[in-house]
């Protein structure tokens, strides 16, 4: 066996979203070959990668059937998360991709579905940060159990910086952790929108695979501040089976269409989309309409990111602080694990072959 003969085997097996081979998209590292026994790295696109058992087994077969069939083959990993945003990025400049979580209405969930996808990322090894950005109706202190708690303030080059709290693994901004949740915040738009400008330059995220952003409902000031402050990385829509709830989902999927914002839309994924009684786990009850995301992904040609149930123990955690990602129903944590691995996998098709978005000028 030799390097130039494990490249070559390499060579035929793909990265199954970039439809390129390993060796052309240059992730195989650091090949070692020691008798029958040869062990290399594959370089990810992200820590979160759901493919990596895939490509291991693929690269295993190749060199047993094209190099070796004796070949005692250790295939390790590593990841390098891609990115479009540059090195020299002054906002969030160490944070790799940023994700918008947006829904047209209310009461669908997306805060639930922001929070565990940031729990199900830093599952698969990726640093996370989740920033609530809804700031008349901040969910993250209730979702993670950290109602009272403040954050620290620390100086970075000369200037004071806020440090996001840090809880089952993702660190946490909300304007739920700054004020009183006795005291409705009570602004106009410009002062909502500063807010969300110091969220972003004045928080210290560090360095993130993904920062996790829950908007809030509607296409309104907010996500226009955060589309000019921020070149974000994709959206995420959220929405339930229901008539009004897609009706709503459609125009945040056309506010993200529009020529001069132009933010990619990763995907579309339907929250409460049936109901399965624990003592009945077979059956699926769809209270609110049957494959409403699924059809309104398929008439506007977006990537479906699948099907979140509606279980009480999501509603529990929630309002215990701790969300389903982890607690104890399996069930949900599989949901959440899919749409999660179809989001990352998304997201590394749209930085291969997408431009950088860039920051929008609304006047």
């Amino acid at each position: 066996m030799t390097k130039e003969a494990i490249l070559q085997a390499l060579s035929n097996v793909q990265e199954p979203d970039l439809g390129k081979d390993l060796v052309t998209l240059n992730m195989v590292k650091d090949i070692v070959i020691d008798g029958d026994a040869v062990s290399f790295t594959i370089v990810l696109t992200t820590p979160a990668c759901p493919m990596k058992d895939l490509m291991s087994r693929a690269s295993e077969n190749a060199i047993k059937l094209l190099v070796n069939k004796s070949a005692k083959v250790t295939v390790n990993f590593t990841a390098n998360t891609t990115s479009t945003r540059k090195d020299d990025q002054k906002v969030l400049g160490g944070v790799k991709n940023i994700i918008a979580v947006v829904s047209g209405k209310g009461g669908v969930g997306k805060s639930t579905v922001s929070a565990n996808l940031a729990l199900a990322l830093a599952e698969g090894g990726a640093s996370v940060g989740l920033m609530d950005a809804d700031i008349y109706g901040p969910s993250v202190p209730i979702m993670f159990g950290v109602r009272g708690a403040r954050p620290m303030m620390k100086e970075v080059a000369g200037k004071g910086m806020i440090v996001p709290l840090e809880k089952f693994g993702i660190k946490l901004m909300s304007i739920g952790l700054l004020v009183d949740e006795k005291n409705a915040v009570v602004w106009r738009g410009p002062m909502a929108s500063s807010a969300i400008r110091q969220f972003v330059t004045e928080v210290d995220w560090g360095e993130l695979d993904y920062l996790v952003i829950d908007m809030p409902p509607g296409t309104g000031d907010i996500h226009l501040t955060l589309m000019q402050t921020v070149p974000v990385t994709g959206a995420v829509i959220v929405t339930t089976p229901q008539n009004v709830a897609l009706a709503d989902a459609k125009k945040g999927i056309a506010m993200f269409s529009q020529a001069q914002i132009n933010v990619p839309i990763i995907g579309l994924i339907e929250n409460m989309a049936y109901f399965t009684p624990a003592e009945l786990p077979n059956n699926k009850y769809y209270l609110f309409g049957k494959e409403g995301g699924r059809k309104l992904a398929e008439e506007y040609d977006l990537s479906f990111l699948g099907q979140i149930p509606l279980v009480q123990t999501i509603r529990e955690g929630g309002d215990e602080g701790v969300p389903a990602m982890v607690g104890n129903d399996d069930l949900t944590k599989e949901a959440f694990r899919y749409f999660t691995a179809q989001t990352v996998r998304n997201i590394a098709m749209r930085n291969a072959n997408l431009p950088q978005t860039s920051l929008i000028e609304v006047v």
